[in-house]
């Protein structure tokens, strides 16, 4: 004798089944046995309590996250207090290797020069994300200029002439600014 299959014993139950599945049940004791158990069992499961999380975790990970993005932000701002101790420092050795021969002009165009360097090396820093792709050609210009402004870097050292350092540091300015606007017009365009 052929039994009902699951399926068709779930039919049954839902008021669904052929009729040759009602007279079955009704006729087999086996299948109206299952049937049976059937009920049982959506029976005990729709008894069970509802199951929820122990716990809301959501807390605890925005926490994590808040104390993350300040463990982030304060390690930018050592990396860039540093620099500027470093500049600062440099400042003063140089200025005392100039000695009293240095005049009021270049000493201003000098400074000026020197912060517009370190505004542009913050700027750069803010659009620089962890993450951020860049194309093939946006990557070499940048590493290009990069490597000029690193050049220049390894030259101030060395140069003890006004004119001279003057000069390198309004070109490392004016390759700050085109390395800017390599990355900076790159971000936008891939804003949009």
């Amino acid at each position: 004798m052929t039994h009902c299959t699951m399926d068709q014993l779930i039919a049954l139950r839902d008021g669904e089944g052929s009729p040759w599945g009602r007279q079955h049940v009704a006729e087999c004791a086996h299948c109206g046995g299952e049937l049976d158990a059937l009920h049982q069992r959506v029976a005990g499961l729709r008894a069970l309590p509802p199951r929820h999380a122990s716990r809301d975790r959501w807390p605890a990970v925005r926490t994590l996250l808040a104390v993350e993005r300040r463990a982030a932000r304060r390690r930018r701002l050592m990396r860039w207090s540093g620099l500027a101790a470093a500049a600062v420092a440099a400042g003063l050795l140089l200025g005392r290797s100039l000695g009293p021969a240095v005049t009021p002009a270049y000493a201003a165009d000098l400074a000026e020069a020197k912060e517009a360097s370190a505004a542009l090396e913050e700027q750069l820093a803010t659009w620089e994300g962890p993450g951020r792709v860049m194309s093939g050609r946006e990557a070499a210009i940048a590493a290009e200029l990069e490597d000029r402004i690193a050049v220049i870097d390894g030259a101030l050292p060395e140069v003890s002439q006004e004119a001279q350092l003057l000069e390198l540091w309004q070109q490392r300015v004016e390759l700050m600014r085109q390395l800017y606007t390599v990355r900076v017009t790159r971000a936008a365009y891939v804003a949009f």
